[in-house]
């Protein structure tokens, strides 16, 4: 059967976007409190603040203030904090032992949010970049090299201190192989059989981290090196798709590509392939960029949830992102008009 009727003028694209009921009416995508995960910074301490020049408006904080945050976090709707360590330089080593030590600066945060906010999901980074003296995401040979195995071994150790501690979500970012199964199997083994792995599975060798690594205290002890002999070439995208295969296989319940707006492809396949829940970082250099261009009056802050609403469209049920108080905040003030 034909529809003669069926072009234009009798079909006019524009006539079901005149009004904004209308437009509410058929949007595809909308985007929550509840999509967001904010990313934090904890510092060693008691009252302590710093600001981060490379990225305006976040700042480290030490767990007492960290811990007002996150009553703010959880009343916005945010339900999940990940957090990040800056580690001292004194308590970096070669094999990174700080890492899994439990009253080390992650375990002790752990303790105090769970305490004082337990409905807010808690996750923290299973990696050992922000402990090693190197700055890499691992144990090194003697020429540099990072061992997967003697790494694995280490990350399951921290990931089990995160645990004890009551985390909600461990998150390995390492990108070292095998580890997914390694963590889950160690969970299982002391009982922790609902600590849920969100696996960094599509981390790229990415030139937007940089200014996470000046957050963390990471940049300095990398010293330039990179990080491409572990983490994906951004040429590559059916590659995405076995490691997100592999991780899902040993036992991952939520995966991630890192970066978000440059890697959207690679959360649409991600999405198509596996329905499993799916998640984008919004990485420091995104925010960095974006908040330039906001705060020189180049872009209007219209673009920041107009890339947020570009990750959902892509398929992430969830967006790791630092601006998501600000955006939680922005769709407070819309509701409630």
């Amino acid at each position: 059967m034909t529809f003669p009727y069926a072009g234009f003028p009798y079909r006019r694209m524009r006539r079901m976007r005149r009004h904004s009921f209308s437009r509410q009416l058929m949007a595809e995508h909308t985007l929550t409190a509840a999509d967001l995960i904010y990313p934090v910074f904890v510092l060693p301490g008691s009252g302590q603040r710093e600001a981060v020049p490379s990225m305006p408006g976040v700042e480290r904080l030490s767990i007492d203030l960290l811990v007002e945050l996150a009553k703010e976090v959880h009343s916005l709707g945010i339900p999940v904090l990940a957090l990040f360590p800056v580690t001292p330089q004194a308590a970096k080593s070669e094999l990174a032992e700080e890492a899994w030590n439990p009253e080390g600066l992650v375990p002790q945060a752990v303790k105090a949010l769970k305490a004082a906010v337990p409905e807010l999901g808690i996750m923290t980074d299973v990696a050992l970049d922000p402990y090693t003296i190197h700055g890499q995401d691992g144990i090194l040979d003697e020429t540099g090299y990072v061992l997967n195995d003697v790494t694995t071994e280490a990350l399951v150790k921290q990931a089990l201190c995160h645990a004890v501690a009551g985390v909600d979500i461990v998150a390995p970012s390492d990108m070292m192989d095998g580890r997914i199964g390694a963590i889950r199997e160690a969970l299982e083994e002391i009982a922790y059989v609902d600590v849920q792995i969100m696996a960094y599975s599509a981390k790229y060798a990415s030139a937007f981290y940089g200014p996470f690594r000046d957050a963390v205290g990471s940049a300095g002890n990398l010293k330039g090196a990179d990080k491409k002999t572990y983490q994906m070439d951004p040429a590559n995208s059916d590659e995405a798709l076995h490691e997100v295969a592999l991780d899902l296989e040993e036992g991952a319940d939520m995966v991630m590509v890192k970066p978000g707006m440059p890697y959207l492809d690679v959360v649409r396949r991600v999405k198509d392939e596996f329905k499993v829940p799916t998640f984008a970082y919004q990485v420091s250099g995104e925010y960095a960029m974006l908040m330039a261009a906001v705060e020189n009056g180049w872009l209007s802050e219209d673009a920041i949830e107009e890339a947020l609403l570009g990750f959902k469209r892509a398929g992430a049920d969830g967006i790791l992102t630092y601006f998501a108080v600000w955006m939680a905040k922005r769709l407070q003030q819309r509701n409630a008009k």
